[in-house]
């Protein structure tokens, strides 16, 4: 049913771990590069394209129901938080760099439309991007981003499968080289949610896919990302520190250098060793593999909800222009 890759490339994902640091991006550039990563991956993200959006001020509950229908993440707290995150162009140079001088790929998140151009300066080899799931199906974006990047690998988590068939197709038409990784767009999940399975669903797309790893390290440790290695998975993606896991947000679903040398050993494993290793630490690790078709959660659907608009580029009057919407930006 799985098919085998040949090695399992590890990403990853300093996300907002640095704290603002520049000397922590560079020490946790160097502890992830001694410790068997091959991609690392930043984010291009700036508090000042966080728009105010009235629903998420308080989030919204159904009045007959019940229900949560839209989470509360109120705009002031939120941009000044982000505020301290904030990385300059200079800050992009330095982290390609870095990376570089360790000897891995260096790879971003682009947030906003109109960043794509002064992110895409910065030298870089290969020209790689990540896309979240969140702009899996933000059309426009795909399509300005690959004026400026060759390579891509692109999150589907909070993409519905329909979405997902048009982007592959739209990829394709662009002539670009595009890996799919399913994940579980709740922060952290389960490995009863995980729904490993879905790999293999994604590779009618395209021959590479992976998976991008939120579960909690100090509920199910590796077992998300060793099953998926083991089940073929091209790439997996990670969150990765090297402070306590209580001084930054995404602390508690971030691994640390000594997990990822684990991980690392596990990948050079034969898949029998791999086998015979899952069997034994996670006995029950088929509760992970699921299905390769599935819909997804109340809570993923509230995240696709207010992540997918959670960063716009300025209209030039006041308003916004979203990822997926069908104008023209002014790139920064």
């Amino acid at each position: 049913m799985y098919s085998v890759s040949a090695m399992t490339k590890l990403i990853v994902e300093i996300c907002q771990n640095h704290n603002g640091s520049r000397e922590t991006v560079r020490e946790m550039i160097q502890a992830a590069a001694l410790a068997g990563a091959d991609i690392i991956k930043m984010q291009s993200m700036w508090s000042a394209d966080l728009p105010k959006r009235e629903r998420f001020e308080e989030g919204e509950v159904h009045a007959q129901t019940g229900i949560r229908t839209a989470i509360k993440r109120p705009h002031g707290p939120e941009q000044e938080r982000l505020a301290t995150l904030d990385l300059s162009i200079d800050d992009h140079q330095f982290f390609i760099d870095t990376c570089h001088r360790y000897g891995v790929l260096p790879m971003t998140t682009i947030f906003s439309r109109h960043r794509i151009a002064e992110v895409a300066g910065p030298k870089a080899p290969g020209k790689w991007v990540k896309v979240a799931s969140y702009d899996c199906a933000s059309y426009p974006m795909l399509r300005e981003l690959a004026e400026h990047f060759d390579n891509f690998i692109i999150s589907t988590g909070a993409t519905y499968d329909h979405e997902i068939q048009k982007t592959a197709e739209l990829m394709k038409s662009l002539g670009k080289n595009f890996s799919f990784l399913h994940c579980v767009t709740s922060y952290p999940n389960a490995l009863e949610i995980c729904n490993l399975a879905r790999m293999e669903w994604l590779r009618q797309f395209t021959p590479t896919v992976g998976w991008s790893d939120h579960t909690k390290i100090a509920d199910t440790g590796l077992a998300a990302a060793k099953i998926a290695i083991m089940l073929g998975a091209d790439y997996v993606e990670r969150h990765f520190t090297i402070l306590p896991a209580d001084q930054t947000k995404d602390g508690p679903v971030s691994i640390n250098p000594a997990m990822l040398r684990e991980l690392s050993a596990f990948r050079n494993l034969s898949k029998a060793q791999q086998q015979e290793q899952i069997a034994k630490e996670y006995p029950n690790w088929k509760s992970a593999v699921g299905v390769p078709v599935r819909e997804m959660g109340h809570i993923e659907l509230l995240n696709r909800d207010y992540y997918r608009g959670r960063f716009a580029s300025p209209d030039g009057n006041g308003g916004w222009i979203y990822n997926w919407e069908e104008k023209p930006v002014r790139f920064a």
